[in-house]
């Protein structure tokens, strides 16, 4: 069974290697069709402490870890490279 991978913002790194990040999704309301977002927060492992809040970061589903975490931080996300940036890295 393949691993989901989720993109969100870390919003908290204050724990020894773990961060959360806050995952949010669009959906159409059943009744009056608006599109509204849904965040979901997520306790992801981060072995290195090398991630901050702010960033964006894709996280992995992992068999669990502790209580609280089954994710961990598979790498950062640049949100601010330009489609040239991008075609160059590749």
């Amino acid at each position: 069974m393949p691993k989901r991978v989720l993109t969100g913002t870390v919003v908290s790194d204050k724990t020894d290697k773990t961060v959360v990040v806050k995952v949010e999704r669009k959906v159409k309301h059943a009744l009056y069709g608006k599109i509204i977002r849904r965040s979901k927060k997520y306790h992801a492992h981060d072995e290195g402490n090398e991630y901050r809040e702010g960033e964006t970061v894709r996280i992995e589903e992992t068999a669990p870890i502790s209580k609280l975490k089954t994710w961990k931080v598979v790498d950062r996300v640049n949100t601010h490279a330009t489609p040239a940036q991008v075609a160059a890295e590749a």
